[in-house]
């Protein structure tokens, strides 16, 4: 009935609009930024204009929408309810329960006869012929129901390994916090580059435009030579060449970020930082292996995992020890109208693991071996972590040094422009010298900005192997 209205009713509001359609203007259409889906997904849709974005924005979007992270939160959840599970199984069990029962049965049809009750109806006054075969019984009954492992070594065991397991996937969680910082900043600083490249391009392209101007005057004044037109002219289209390509390469790494930060592809992006450039001052190696021991989030959830295994070794070299439980209930039950009546159970068990050995040997064997791989690979992720902390410390030392090679590079490049326009300008020279000296600070200028991005991504790649750039990536940047 209402969904036939509801369609009437938007029928009649469709026919009444149609009727308006050449009084009333267009209504305009709603901004919906975000569609929200079954289980409480939320996609969310492009903005109309650029979205400004900082660097702190941008980490910030990745760890509350980054899909490897939230996975790894929900697997964090899943694990601290299957923790609270495990430890059910060493807390009383109490239940209680009500029923209220209607029973018709046939006596006649489970063979009993009335007959065979003859003396003993004579003497309440009954007839057998007057007894009924057919009895209803209405009962109803509460009852409390307890059950308790008293003592169960093994269970206590694989309840402590349970919760090591939950530090294994908060642990995770946190690395992937960290893995998440890396990838979006180094995202974020690799964007920063492509537009400093479309900058320096774009500059070089008005400077080559202004070369051709200068090169058609001095032709049609008769000055001039149409060589230097033409490789004026090819050097501006090589130049707008490298803008189209810059400009492209742009796009497609600022949609890759859109992805890593949850943002719709086609969302539009205006980066408000500055590619940042600050000395570092690095810790000694030994000081740095130091933090990256207590920091590192998958040597400390292999240390977790290691914890794990020695305590599921506990319960299986224990599982040959008795188990004592202990259960029963006490109640009430009696007819529904009638008078009822408490009653109870108790029972202790002892349970003896007996012929089992062939079993309890095997899940030893299981249980050391996993317990000697986690040995061996704590043992070769600190091996790899010293690695990892020396080949970053290298990179950032080198690109340091590369990048203040770069900006004298670039100094120079621009003086030896700036002499060759004036000696093509004063009629001294073709502009020969003037091509050349923009290619040698185009190549400069490029370098520049891909040596700026190589030492702030080392630094990133410092602070993620020390397991430390989710709380100081900006210290590391200089920010």
């Amino acid at each position: 009935m209402w969904p036939l209205l509801a369609l009437c009713c938007t029928l009649v509001a469709i026919a009444d609009g149609q009727s308006r359609k050449a009084d009333l203007p267009s209504a305009p259409e709603p901004n919906i930024l975000s569609t929200k889906l079954p289980g409480g997904v939320t996609i969310d849709r492009a903005t109309p204009g650029a979205l400004p974005l900082s660097l702190d924005e941008a980490i910030d979007r990745g760890m509350q929408h980054n899909l490897q992270l939230l996975l790894a939160r929900q697997n964090q959840r899943m694990v601290h309810g299957q923790v609270l599970t495990v430890a059910n199984n060493l807390l009383p069990s109490i239940t209680a329960e009500a029923y209220t029962r209607t029973q018709m049965i046939n006596l006649a049809a489970m063979g009993f006869k009335p007959q065979s009750l003859g003396p003993l109806l004579d003497q309440f006054g009954i007839p057998p012929g007057e007894f009924s075969t057919i009895v209803k019984v209405d009962t109803t009954a509460a009852r409390l129901n307890v059950d308790q492992q008293l003592f169960n070594v093994p269970a206590y065991y694989l309840y402590r390994a349970a919760q090591k397991a939950d530090t294994v996937a908060s642990m995770t969680a946190l690395n992937a916090e960290g893995n998440v910082v890396l990838n979006v900043g180094t995202q974020y600083l690799l964007a920063l580059a492509d537009a400093s490249q479309i900058e320096n391009a774009k500059e070089l392209a008005k400077a080559d435009e202004l070369v051709l101007q200068q090169a058609t005057a001095s032709h049609d004044a008769g000055v001039g030579t149409n060589l230097d037109v033409l490789r004026a002219r090819v050097q501006l289209q090589t130049q707008q060449q490298t803008v189209i390509n810059a400009e492209n390469i742009f796009a497609k790494d600022k949609i890759a970020l859109n992805r890593l930060i949850g943002l719709p592809a086609e969302q539009e992006l205006t980066l408000t930082d500055k590619t940042p450039f600050a000395e570092f001052a690095q810790l000694p190696l030994d000081q740095a292996k130091a933090v990256a021991y207590t920091r590192r989030k998958d040597l400390l959830s292999l240390e977790a995992q290691m914890e794990v295994a020695e305590r599921t070794q506990k319960a299986v070299k224990y599982e040959r020890l008795p188990t004592l439980s202990f259960g029963g209930h006490y109640g009430v039950l009696g007819e529904t109208q009638g008078l009822y009546h408490g009653e109870f159970s108790a029972m202790g068990s002892l349970k003896i693991p007996i012929f089992q050995e062939a079993r309890l040997r095997g899940e030893r064997e299981v249980a050391d071996a996993q317990l000697q791989a986690l040995h061996r690979q704590v043992t070769s992720l600190k091996v790899t972590i010293e690695q990892q902390i020396r080949s970053a410390m290298l990179d950032v030392q080198s690109s340091e040094q590369l990048v203040k090679v770069a900006q004298s590079n670039v100094d120079l490049a621009t003086q030896v422009l700036q002499q060759a326009t004036d000696r093509f300008q004063a009629g001294v020279s073709d502009n020969l010298p003037v091509v050349e000296a923009q290619a040698s600070l185009a190549d400069a200028q490029a370098k520049l900005v891909q040596t700026l991005y190589q030492y702030n991504q080392s630094k990133l790649m410092l602070a993620r192997n020390t397991g430390v750039v989710e709380t100081q990536y900006k210290l590391y940047l200089g920010r």
